[in-house]
């Protein structure tokens, strides 16, 4: 049976949460519930960085601003996790090109990359913190549940995911002038720091009222 199922939803699941998916991956085949997962995922370290990573993003990702921080610094880490994790896939199952899996990972994981960091970038536009909570724990149990489905079902599961981007990528296009909307307030708050005195003291009056 083909693994490019299981290649573009991980892939999907890579560009959200790469930490959950390599946890999760790497749980279901140490307990033998799946034997298409590569033994490089199975180690005990690498399963255990995972698991702290995941429990720093997921601290990370329900903060505003922060979230869109640890974002643009997986800019490059999401996409590139969810190639490995494809090319390893690829590699255990032998019905796949390793280099084709990994091409297909790292496209879908950039792909869903760029949707939650649009998305998040839109709902950091509201000033109170509880629309990132949500929306955090979402894309959280999303990843969890679609992962666990495609270890299973992979092609119900890769059909889910597939829809998932179509429609991310639609709500990211709709969603545009929040976007643009972030970028203006944080530019602001960028030259707000600059001119602001040392000590955030105010400068000095120069309209002649002293009082010598």
């Amino acid at each position: 049976m083909s693994v490019l199922p299981l290649v573009f939803t991980s892939g999907w699941a890579s560009g959200i949460n790469a930490y959950a998916v390599v946890l999760l991956l790497g749980v279901f085949g140490a307990t033998g519930l799946s034997d298409e997962v590569p033994e490089a995922l199975q180690r005990p370290d690498v399963l255990i960085a995972a698991a702290v990573l995941f429990l720093c993003e997921a601290v990370a990702d329900k903060i505003p601003y922060v979230d869109s921080v640890w974002d643009s610094v997986h800019t490059v880490i999401r996409p590139v996790s969810g190639a490995v994790v494809a090319a390893l896939l690829a590699g255990q199952s032998g019905s796949l090109p390793e280099l084709a899996a990994g091409a297909v990972g790292g496209t879908t994981a950039l792909l869903s990359h760029f949707v939650k960091a649009g998305t998040r970038m839109a709902v950091n536009t509201s000033p109170e913190p509880l629309s990132n909570i949500a929306v955090s724990t979402a894309e959280d149990l999303a990843v969890a549940g679609v992962i666990t489905f495609a270890v299973f079902h992979p092609v119900a599961a890769a059909v889910i995911a597939a829809t998932l981007l179509a429609v991310g990528l639609a709500v990211v296009a709709f969603l545009a002038q929040r976007i643009r909307r972030f970028w203006r307030r944080r530019a602001q708050r960028r030259e707000e720091r600059r001119l602001s005195p040392p000590g955030g003291r105010q400068p000095a009056a120069t309209d002649g009222s002293e009082h010598f």
